[in-house]
């Protein structure tokens, strides 16, 4: 669930303290929950000459566009290989079908996350087996994931929600002993990176990793649009090759593939976009501290707010998640103040009613059920300013004051 608004552009500032509980009486500004058109008219008159030029030549699907895009993400990620695709979704049944997944196999994934993790592992015919979170990174519970293994089991799929890796080392050291591939889901974490300046990043673990670049990504594109990260140079050949029908040459198929394609009017939008990435990633991260200040400032947090915790390295903060009581009323009271939300996710997977048959009843993931119950994401965006930091603040106490 979301609320959509659109706002001015504006900029972020420092971390000051407004009302304390939210009683001066000072006007607060409304806050969206995003502010897309904010994106364009800052890089406009970077993207107009890129689509122009696209316009004008009529090279609209893959070619030199999607190829520099895709040179500029490998050397960004630190990925062996990077191939630029439909979507995140498709990125990760591309790797899937790279892997020849398909009735019979296992794979191991979280439950709580967006269904495209799950969804794409039932597409090729595999069972997904669902696994329990950290109840502090919200991320896969790698103890847990450990005992869902049998042999049947053909890969896990780690997700790195939020924009925080997930608890990579030990989940890697248990996949390579037991020979299992890994499918890393960084949809939502692009940049995301274990400490000190020789941590890995988020995509270069595992096999695969999967990048979406939606529009409210962090690094989004202007429509649908994704990549899969290869570290692995002969599946990022069949990748490659899976991803336009099997096809090499034209019209003669070697494999059955589908069409991941990437738009190059995507991929144009997103070199440009790349090189503005890092200053993005360390607004969110200025913007969560203030965040942090602010709701314990506020006398908030911990007692009614729960804070996100960092571990494992760099977040970058795609969403800004907290845990609250009384989540339902605390969301009529944002509305009503201006303030945007969004709850990332209502339900977990094991849960959704399209996986009834696999047999999961409530109780059987009560991290990720409790999460489900409590979770609110702030708005989060590089272009939130201090007023509106405030007004977020000051609807949490005028709630819980009252």
């Amino acid at each position: 669930m979301i609320q959509t608004a659109k706002n001015q552009p504006v900029s972020a500032g420092n971390a000051s303290s407004c009302c304390g509980g939210g009683q001066c009486g000072a006007a607060h500004p409304p806050v969206p929950p995003l502010n897309l058109p904010a994106v364009w008219k800052a890089l406009a008159d970077e993207l107009m000459p890129e689509i122009r030029g696209i316009l004008e030549t009529g090279g609209y699907i893959m070619g030199p566009k999607v190829a520099a895009f895709e040179d500029a993400l490998q050397r960004y990620t630190g990925a062996k290989h990077a191939l630029g695709v439909s979507s995140g979704t498709d990125a990760l049944l591309l790797a899937m079908m790279a892997l020849r997944l398909g009735p019979g196999d296992e794979v191991i994934v979280p439950t709580f996350t967006f269904f495209g993790t799950a969804g794409t592992v039932s597409r090729v015919g595999a069972k997904p087996v669902f696994c329990d979170i950290d109840p502090v990174t919200y991320n896969i519970d790698v103890r847990h994931m450990e005992s869902l293994i049998t042999p049947r089991t053909k890969a896990i799929v780690p997700v790195h929600l939020y924009g925080q890796l997930a608890d990579m080392r030990p989940l890697m050291e248990i996949a390579r002993k037991r020979g299992i591939p890994v499918i890393e889901d960084a949809c939502q974490a692009i940049g995301a990176r274990e400490a000190g300046t020789d941590g890995k990043m988020a995509g270069q673990f595992g096999e695969f990793g999967s990048l979406s670049f939606y529009p409210t990504k962090n690094l989004g594109a202007m429509g649908d649009a994704g990549a899969l990260l290869v570290n692995d140079t002969p599946l990022f050949e069949t990748s490659k090759l899976l991803r336009t029908h099997g096809e090499n040459p034209r019209y003669y198929h070697r494999l059955i593939g589908g069409n991941f394609r990437l738009d190059a009017l995507q991929a144009a939008i997103l070199t440009i976009k790349l090189r503005h990435l890092d200053a993005w990633t360390q607004r969110r991260r200025e913007i969560a501290a203030s965040y942090r200040i602010r709701f314990e400032a506020a006398g908030l947090a911990p007692k009614h707010v729960g804070l996100p915790a960092e571990k494992h390295g760099m977040h970058t903060y795609h969403q800004f998640v907290v845990r609250v009581a009384r989540r339902d009323d605390l969301c009529k009271h944002l509305t009503a103040r201006g303030v945007g939300w969004g709850i990332y996710y209502p339900l977990p997977l094991h849960l959704q009613d399209c996986y009834t048959e696999l047999g999961y009843k409530a109780g059987a993931m009560p991290h990720a059920e409790r999460a489900a119950d409590e979770v609110l994401a702030l708005p989060m965006y590089p272009e939130l300013t201090d007023a509106q930091l405030d007004s977020v603040v000051a609807a949490f106490a005028g709630f819980y004051s009252g």
